[in-house]
C-alpha cells in the first residue's frame, strides 16, 4: 500500500500575480512527485498481483477556483493521470484512487493559506460553505484507511471529496 500527498509550497494567488518564470516550477512541483512514486511502485504491485494507491490531491483539481489555477491544473493532471492508470492496472488486482479535500483545518497547509490577505479571504469565504464543519486530518485520514483497506476492494479510479460541503464535485 502507498499513500502519497502533494500540494503547493505558495498559497493561492491570481493568475496574473504569477510571473511566467515560475509557471513550469510551480506545476512540476506539485504534479511530479506522486506521479513518479506511483510509477516506480507500480511494477512491483503488478508482480505481485496485489495493491494500494490513495493519492491525496485537491478539489481544486476539480473545481475552478480564482487563486488556484496553477495547482488546479496539476492536481487535475494527476487525477487523470491515476484514473487513467487504475484502468490500466486493476486486471492485476491493484487500486488507485484519490482523496481530494478543498480545506483541512489545523494543517500547515490552511496555516499557509490563512496567512496571506487574497487566499485567507477566498477561503474563510469556503469555510462559511462547510454546513457540515471544514474537515480535519482525523476526516481525511479515516477515508485513506477505507480506501486503502481490503473493504474498498471493489473501488478504483475514484477521487472522493471530504470538504464539509464546500462543493459537490
Amino acid at each position: 500500500m502507498i499513500v502519497t500527498s502533494t500540494g503547493p509550497s505558495e498559497p493561492p494567488r491570481l493568475m496574473h500575480n504569477i510571473p511566467l518564470e515560475n509557471i513550469r516550477t510551480r506545476i512540476e512541483e506539485i504534479m511530479l512527485p506522486p506521479l513518479h512514486l506511483i510509477h516506480a511502485a507500480l511494477p512491483a504491485m503488478r508482480r505481485q498481483r496485489s495493491g494500494s494507491i490513495v493519492v491525496v490531491a485537491s478539489d481544486a483539481g476539480k473545481i475552478p477556483t480564482p487563486g488556484e489555477t496553477m495547482v488546479g491544473a496539476a492536481m487535475g493532471a494527476i487525477m487523470m493521470y491515476c484514473k487513467a492508470a487504475a484502468i490500466e492496472v486493476k486486471r492485476e488486482n491493484v487500486r488507485i484512487n484519490l482523496l481530494t479535500p478543498s480545506l483541512i483545518a489545523g494543517t500547515p497547509g490552511a496555516q499557509l493559506i490563512f496567512n496571506e490577505p487574497f487566499s485567507a479571504k477566498m477561503f474563510e469565504k469556503a469555510s462559511a460553505m462547510a454546513h457540515l464543519g471544514v474537515s480535519d486530518a482525523a476526516d481525511q485520514a479515516a477515508m485513506i484507511l477505507y480506501l486503502a483497506s481490503p473493504a474498498a476492494k471493489r473501488m478504483t479510479g475514484q477521487a472522493i471529496s471530504i470538504n464539509g460541503g464546500i462543493s459537490v464535485a
